[in-house]
């Protein structure tokens, strides 16, 4: 839709879209339930209403903008980066004259009452995902996640095939005064991630743009010899099938092919044996006296775990990492807990009894977070109040 309203036609379109079905962040992260594809649709959509503003030059369009800006708060932090890219555009470009305009602050107004109860969350309670965003972003600089961002930007945020598009996109909307709005939403992003140490995928969101303009200016380059385009966009769909069984879970376990897949793509093995892990914990906790049961919980080392057992098991679940810990350990608190993912050591330091009691189920001998302790443990006769045993159980992840 994007590289239409720039002036594309239908060859445009298709390798438009081709380069973004391709990018391993609408292949791998968008296979995901998490923030990241979220956040990525948002960029997006800001992106196309303010190609819509520019060629209508209607300025109703900053309602929808600033709707969806109000959504990327609530998504994910890394939207005021895209704002600040935004901000820099307004007063460099032509469209620094609609801060003469209401309807631009109406749109600042509709982003604040959307993203204002969940600041006022915040507010309430410590600004917890400041805290979060700080150990998760000193994890990543100290494990050296963030040392590859501008090669990651070729290899992850975009692809290397498509790359070159975004380039041309990129000096497109560089040249065009009338749209070098778009030159600003993508470098000053670039520019603050590249400071601020950022990983490569942060910047994902700003490529599709950069590939509708790109594929604009293809077309043009081809436009008496079809036969070009057509290969352009061969090439990129069959890029597209070679890296999907790489991006999402389609090979069984079983194949030398996910062996394969599974070492690029780390998340492969991760998605593989939840269910059957929900179903041991289950059992497990079957196997208690009833009047044990009643008082009983599984108790989670990641959220990962704990978003399995909440999603496929019927035992309650509790976990200290991230938002799993704001959710407490119930009232009255449980007396058994079944442990997964723990270390025996950790948890005899803390309970007077700790029995093993089952393990993950792991069929395709995968290496993964459960293979790293797939013991299953009963505790029971915590040492401490359950205050404190809870406060020292809170970690990031």
């Amino acid at each position: 839709m994007t590289a239409r309203r720039l002036g594309g036609g239908r060859a445009a379109q298709w390798i438009a879209a081709l380069a973004v079905a391709i990018s391993p962040i609408s292949l791998a992260a968008s296979a995901l339930f998490q923030y990241v594809a979220f956040d990525f649709l948002w960029w997006v959509l800001i992106a196309y209403f303010i190609v819509r503003l520019i060629e209508s030059d209607d300025p109703r369009w900053w309602l929808a903008i600033g709707t969806t800006i109000g959504l990327g708060a609530l998504t994910k932090y890394t939207i005021a980066f895209l704002v600040t890219g935004l901000v820099a555009g307004v007063l460099a470009t032509d469209l620094r004259r609609h801060l003469r305009r209401r309807w631009l602050w109406i749109g600042v107004a509709i982003s604040i009452v959307i993203a204002l109860p969940h600041f006022l969350w915040e507010a309430s309670h410590g600004f917890v995902t400041l805290e979060f965003l700080r150990h998760v972003h000193a994890r990543d600089v100290r494990i050296g996640r963030t040392s590859d961002f501008l090669l990651d930007q070729v290899r992850v945020a975009s692809n290397p095939v498509a790359f070159p598009l975004a380039i041309i996109g990129l000096t497109a909307v560089l040249q065009s005064r009338r749209f070098r709005m778009l030159a600003w939403m993508a470098l000053v992003p670039l520019a603050l991630f590249f400071l601020a140490e950022g990983r490569g995928y942060y910047a994902a969101p700003i490529y599709p743009t950069l590939f509708a303009a790109g594929s604009v200016i293809t077309e043009q380059l081809v436009e008496t010899r079809r036969r070009i385009a057509y290969a352009v966009m061969a090439l990129l769909l069959v890029l597209g099938c070679a890296v999907v069984p790489i991006a999402v879970p389609l090979a069984p376990p079983s194949t030398r092919f996910f062996k394969i897949a599974s070492g690029i793509n780390n998340d492969l093995r991760e998605e593989i044996g939840w269910p059957e892990m929900a179903r041991e914990v289950d059992r497990i906790r079957a196997s208690l006296p009833p009047e044990e049961r009643v008082l009983s919980a599984a108790l989670c080392a990641n959220y990962g775990e704990a978003g399995a057992l909440s999603l496929y098991g019927q035992t309650p679940v509790l976990s200290g990492v991230n938002s799993f810990w704001a959710r407490g350990y119930g009232d009255p608190p449980p007396r058994t807990l079944i442990a997964v993912g723990f270390d025996r050591a950790a948890l005899e330091r803390r309970f007077a009894e700790v029995s093993l009691a089952g393990r993950i189920p792991n069929p395709y001998g995968l290496e993964n977070e459960e293979s790293q302790r797939p013991e299953i443990y009963v505790c029971r006769g915590l040492l401490e109040p359950w205050p404190d045993f809870w406060r020292r159980l809170r970690s990031f992840g």
